[in-house]
């Protein structure tokens, strides 16, 4: 009878062990630019754009720029990443504040699959650190039946 248990357990402790064994294979951590640039497997990695080296292909749409580190004072000092994405660039990239890729290197490029592209709240206020002031919002609309 203790048989059974000790190898119905054996079973269970097996399985829970492969799952999240599995389980770590497939999540996509997020890692700085300097680790984005060495990693063999799948990551996300987040940065500014360079918009001063932005090239777009349109033949093989394939969109080439450069994102350091957005947490860094100056660009010019701070750790890049060059990028390869092929797919259709986002409609508000030439707007965009940040980017959150998805992807790997291949060498000398960081390939993204995915790309997500954070742009500037149109709910913050003119000097960007407030909400919009809601007189400003009254006073440019129109009011109804007028």
């Amino acid at each position: 009878m203790k048989a059974k248990y000790v190898i119905g357990g054996l079973i269970i402790v097996l399985f829970m062990v492969w799952g999240a064994t599995a389980f770590m294979k497939t999540t996509i951590q997020y890692v700085p630019i300097e680790k984005a640039r060495t990693s063999t497997r799948m990551v996300q990695v987040m940065g500014k754009i360079d918009f001063d080296q932005v090239n777009f292909n349109v033949d093989q749409s394939r969109l080439e720029f450069t994102v350091y580190d957005s947490e860094a004072a100056d660009k010019t000092t701070a750790e890049q990443l060059k990028v390869v994405y092929y797919g259709v660039v986002p409609g508000n990239f030439d707007q965009a504040t940040s980017v959150v890729l998805k992807g790997k290197t291949d060498g000398e490029f960081f390939v993204a699959d995915q790309m997500l592209v954070k742009c500037p709240s149109k709910y913050q206020g003119e000097e960007g650190d407030g909400y919009q002031d809601m007189r400003k919002h009254d006073e440019a609309t129109p009011k109804p039946g007028a």
